[in-house]
């Protein structure tokens, strides 16, 4: 059985059309599955957020994490992913 790694994708700019569907494909190449999924557009800024499963990738982390950065240069936009135990680890005492 896998063990499942999640990490959180950000994405932040200006709404255009094809975002999600750019984004999701650069994940879905790379093996990796949405798990939840959340988008606002306020004022003309487009802003998502995503969970994903990291379990069954078929590249490094860091290959991921450039590619997202690259893509995000091309459209004009922020988009981050962070491992999700950056998160956990915060908020333990």
């Amino acid at each position: 059985m896998t063990v499942q790694s999640k990490a959180v994708v950000t994405v932040l700019g200006f709404d255009r059309k094809g975002i999600i569907a750019r984004v999701s494909h650069v994940l879905y190449e790379r093996g990796i599955n949405i798990l939840d999924i959340s988008q606002t557009i306020l004022d003309g800024y487009f802003n998502m957020v995503m969970i994903v499963d990291l379990s069954e990738p078929t590249c490094p982390f860091d290959e991921l994490q450039t590619d997202l950065n690259a893509l995000g240069r091309e459209l004009g936009l922020q988009i981050r992913i962070q491992k999700s135990e950056i998160f956990e680890a915060m908020h333990q005492i």
